[in-house]
């Protein structure tokens, strides 16, 4: 028997040329297979197709400044702040709205930003910590923050700061348990959660929690 009688049998294996496309084939199915879990299903959407289809014209009211941009429908509002505002003081964690990170208030209410569309807020008060401050003067519950050095590595932080200013407008902080329970939405993952009790705590207190 032949060597090319031997390579036509099945089963027999591929040539030289075959075998390197077999494995890049084997090697890109790998790879899709091992993405990290981590990866938002958006942004594996956005990787897979790169076409922008049915851009319009948003107006969102952020920080008492009407903003224009034109988007996609399907952009979120934690993406429309950071990508198209440059307001990166909301955070993306975990982008599946469980980390909290991303929190701002809408007509003052605290809502996860990655879970919502942008084009769903035309027309509503929108307030990120950048618009929390008047000028040179904290908000009490940035202060407060401050003095009780209610952060570590800072990256909840500004999520932690409009929960909590939401929090104390809702009447959810009258106690340090009620506190803890009602700011469980949002993580810290350096374990800072005694000394945001205790800033949140304050300012229900002082009744400063007006945004």
């Amino acid at each position: 028997m032949t060597n090319d009688s031997f390579t036509d049998q099945p089963g027999a294996a591929p040539d030289d040329g075959s075998r390197r496309s077999f494995m890049k084939q084997a090697g890109g199915i790998l790879g899709l297979a091992l993405t990290p879990p981590f990866v938002s299903q958006a942004e594996r959407l956005t990787a897979l197709s790169r076409k922008v289809q049915g851009v319009s014209e948003m107006r969102l009211k952020v920080n008492g400044t009407v903003r224009v941009i034109n988007a996609e429908p399907r952009v979120t509002l934690l993406d429309a702040l950071r990508e198209y505002l440059d307001l990166t003081g909301s955070k993306k964690g975990c982008d599946l709205g469980q980390c909290g990170a991303c929190t701002v208030l809408v007509d003052g209410r605290r809502i996860n930003s990655c879970l919502t569309l942008a084009v769903m807020n035309q027309g509503r008060e929108i307030t990120t910590i950048e618009g929390l401050a008047k000028g040179d003067d904290l908000h009490p519950m940035q202060a407060a923050f401050v003095k009780h050095d209610g952060f570590q590595c800072g990256y909840c932080t500004p999520g932690q700061i409009l929960s909590g200013v939401a929090c104390v407008n809702e009447g959810h902080a009258t106690s340090d348990a009620q506190t803890r329970e009602w700011m469980s939405g949002n993580l810290c993952r350096c374990g800072a959660y005694p000394n945001i009790v205790a800033a949140v705590r304050e300012v229900q207190q002082k009744g400063g929690g007006k945004a």
